[in-house]
């Protein structure tokens, strides 16, 4: 689906649906709406990271975490999560719900990005499968590499990336056993 057509959930601050939302207009109003995050690690506890495709209507060409997205209305978290894993990386894998962040940033292109995002860890080992018209490279990387990577170059990630990022290596044991 086109970027302009796909709907987003529009929820309130309990994650309450409210309505939905053409997913640019959601961005260019600052709409709250919910979303995920998948943070898939290998047997090593490395996390993969994707850059995101340069060509994306927002944060193109910007390091994040493995799988990110929206549930389209009437999918639950769970099923949207595995469907947009296996889209954008070509991985299927279990994927166990962590915790849940909320989030406002607003993105140079005037975009605004207002989530409930729910996250979502994985076990991968091997190489993904990219879609490029949604990752165009990727890299398997400690949580403590990955870091310090933001700390020295945070122009380089997204924006939700590097807000989540202290939340999951704070949480304990990041990586599913």
């Amino acid at each position: 689906m086109s970027g302009s057509r796909e709907q987003v959930i529009l929820v309130d601050a309990q994650d309450n649906p409210v309505g939905v939302m053409e997913k640019l207009a959601a961005h260019r109003e600052g709409a709250l709406h919910r979303a995920f995050c998948i943070f898939v690690f290998d047997r090593a506890g490395r996390l993969l990271l994707q850059r995101r495709a340069s060509g994306k209507y927002h944060s193109g060409g910007l390091w994040t975490n493995t799988c990110c997205s929206h549930p389209r209305p009437g999918e639950t978290v769970a099923a949207a999560a595995r469907r947009r894993l296996k889209e954008e990386m070509g991985i299927d894998c279990r994927l166990d719900r962590r915790f849940s962040f909320h989030y406002r940033a607003d993105l140079p292109n005037g975009l605004v990005e207002h989530e409930l995002a729910h996250v979502l860890f994985g076990r991968f080992d091997g190489a993904p499968r990219l879609n490029p018209d949604e990752a165009d490279d990727w890299r398997f990387s400690s949580l403590a590499s990955v870091k310090r990577q933001v700390a020295d170059r945070p122009e380089d990630f997204t924006a939700w990336f590097k807000i989540v990022l202290p939340r999951v290596d704070r949480d304990g044991d990041a990586v599913p056993r």
